[in-house]
C-alpha cells in the first residue's frame, strides 16, 4: 500500500508547507486571522488550530511519547489563542512528525492501531498504513481550506505542489 519512503516524503511536505504558512499568518492582522470565512472550522486561526489538534491526536496514536491533546474536537479550534503560540507548537509537532517518520520501519507498517475515537464514540482497530494515509490526507484537506481562505483574504497562498518541494525541505 505505502512504504516508509512515502511517510518520510509526506512528513517533509507537511513541515515545508507549515514553514511557508507561518510567516504569512504571522504577518496578518488578528481580525483577518479570526474572521469567520464560512469554512468548516470558521477562521484561518480556527482551521490551523484544528489541523494541529488533529496531527497531535494522530501522533499520540502512532507514537506513545506524544501526549493526546487536552481539548476534544469541539475545542480543537481554540487550542492556541494566537498565531505566535500556534506557530511555536506547530514547529515542535512538525519535528516530532519528522522524527517519527524517519524512525518508522517497513515492518511497522503492517501493525494495527487500537484507539478510542470520540468522533465515532467507540473503540477502533485499524491497520496502520491506511491510518497514516488518512493522517496526511487530513492535513492536505485542511491545508486546501487554508489556501482558499488566504486567497479570499487577499493574501498570496504559498506554493503547495509536492513536486516543487525543495530537496532540503
Amino acid at each position: 500500500m505505502i512504504d516508509t519512503g512515502y511517510v518520510r516524503t509526506m512528513a517533509r511536505y507537511n513541515s515545508w508547507q507549515n514553514s511557508q504558512l507561518i510567516p504569512l499568518l504571522e504577518a496578518m492582522p488578528v481580525k483577518e486571522l479570526t474572521q469567520d470565512r464560512g469554512a468548516f472550522f470558521g477562521s484561518l486561526l480556527g482551521t490551523v488550530n484544528h489541523l494541529l489538534w488533529g496531527d497531535t491526536m494522530w501522533m499520540s496514536r502512532f507514537d506513545p511519547s506524544v501526549e493526546k491533546p487536552q481539548a476534544d474536537i469541539a475545542g480543537s479550534t481554540q487550542i492556541h489563542p494566537t498565531i505566535a503560540s500556534w506557530a511555536a507548537e506547530r514547529f515542535r509537532m512538525d519535528g516530532k512528525i519528522r522524527y517519527w517518520a524517519d524512525s518508522l520501519r517497513q515492518l511497522d507498517m503492517t501493525n494495527e492501531l487500537s484507539f478510542y475515537s470520540s468522533v465515532l464514540g467507540r473503540d477502533v482497530k485499524a491497520p496502520l498504513a491506511p491510518s497514516i494515509m488518512h493522517f496526511f490526507n487530513h492535513q492536505t484537506h485542511h491545508r486546501g481550506q487554508i489556501h482558499a481562505m488566504l486567497t479570499a483574504a487577499g493574501a498570496k497562498a504559498p506554493v503547495s505542489d509536492l513536486f516543487v518541494m525543495p530537496e532540503d525541505a
